[in-house]
C-alpha cells in the first residue's frame, strides 16, 4: 500500500496542541496527513471530500472557556453539519481524541442517532468534570469491547495515558445507557488490573458511568475516546521503557493501523 492512498485531515484551532502527535500516528500507520485550521475548512467545506479520515486532536480548543470542546462543536454543528454528514454517508471515518471526543459529543456526532431513541435526539450524553474535581494526568488500562467499531476489534487490552479535567462520561438517563449497550457502541472501558470494568479511582480516573472511556456511532466508523492512543506509538513512550529493553508493544499504534487498513480495503481511495 502506498502511503498516499489513504488521506487524513486533522482539524486544529486556537488551543489545539496534540495535532502533530496525531499526525505522526497516522503517518506511521501509512497514511498521508494534512493539518488544517478550522477557518480554512469553513471557507471551503468542499475540501473535506478529498479525505477519507477526519481527526479532531486533543488540547483545549478555544481555551475550553464555555465547556470543553463546546465552541468548536458549535462551529461544526451550525456551519459544517451537511458536509460532515455526507462524509459519514460516504463510508469514511472520524476520530476524536480527548478534546476531540468532547467536540464530537457536543456536536451530536457521538453517540449520534440511535434507533431506540427519538431520531432527532442526538444530545444524550456528555463529558463533564472529573469526579475528583481536578485534572488527571496518568496512565490507565483499557479494554476494547465492541464488535461494531471499525477502529479496533474487541477483547484487546491497552495501556494509554490520559490528560483531562472534563473526561467523565455521563448519560442523560438509563435508557441511553441501555441503547449504547444494545447497539454495541461502547468501544472502550477503563479496567482494573484483573481486567474487569473499573469501579473506583484511580482505575476509573474520572468517574465515568459504566467505566466508559470511548464510544462509537451506529456505523462503527465515528470513534471518540478520552485516552491518547497517539501518545503510545513507540515502545519508548511506555513509562517503564528503560526496564523493558524496548519490548513494550506500542498499544496505541494498532488503532491507527486498523483504520488505514479498513479504508484501504473498504472503499476506493483515489479521490
Amino acid at each position: 500500500m502506498e502511503s498516499s492512498t489513504v488521506r487524513v485531515l486533522l482539524l486544529r484551532t486556537a488551543g489545539t496542541n496534540c495535532d502533530r502527535e496525531l499526525a505522526l500516528a497516522f503517518q506511521r500507520a501509512g497514511a498521508t496527513v494534512e493539518i488544517l485550521h478550522i477557518h480554512r475548512l469553513l471557507a471551503e467545506p468542499g475540501q473535506l471530500a478529498h479525505f477519507q479520515i477526519l481527526g479532531f486532536p486533543g488540547g483545549f480548543s478555544y481555551g475550553d472557556d464555555i465547556a470543553s470542546g463546546k465552541i468548536l462543536a458549535n462551529q461544526l454543528l451550525h456551519h459544517l453539519r451537511t458536509p460532515m454528514e455526507q462524509f459519514v454517508r460516504d463510508g469514511k471515518m472520524i476520530l476524536g481524541v480527548c478534546n476531540g471526543f468532547q467536540v464530537l459529543v457536543k456536536a451530536g456526532l457521538l453517540p449520534g442517532p440511535m434507533p431506540q431513541l427519538e431520531s432527532s435526539d442526538i444530545f444524550t450524553t456528555t463529558l463533564t468534570h472529573n469526579a475528583q474535581a481536578r485534572f488527571e494526568d496518568r496512565w490507565v488500562r483499557l479494554k476494547s469491547q465492541s464488535s461494531l467499531c471499525k477502529w479496533l476489534e474487541p477483547g484487546i487490552s491497552m495501556l494509554l495515558p490520559i490528560a483531562h479535567g472534563e473526561g467523565r462520561f455521563a448519560v442523560r438517563d438509563p435508557a441511553v445507557m441501555e441503547a449504547l449497550e444494545g447497539n454495541d457502541q461502547i468501544v472502550f472501558r477503563y479496567v482494573a488490573e484483573d481486567g474487569k470494568p473499573a469501579k473506583e479511582f484511580p482505575d476509573n480516573p474520572n468517574g465515568s458511568a459504566g467505566a466508559i472511556a470511548g464510544i462509537c456511532d451506529i456505523t462503527g466508523r465515528i470513534l471518540g475516546l478520552m485516552p491518547h492512543p497517539e501518545r503510545f506509538i513507540d515502545s519508548m513512550h511506555h513509562p517503564y521503557w528503560s526496564r523493558l529493553n524496548g519490548n513494550a508493544a506500542p498499544d496505541g499504534l494498532q488503532l491507527f493501523e486498523n483504520a488505514v487498513k479498513y479504508i484501504h480495503n473498504s472503499m476506493a481511495v483515489s479521490v
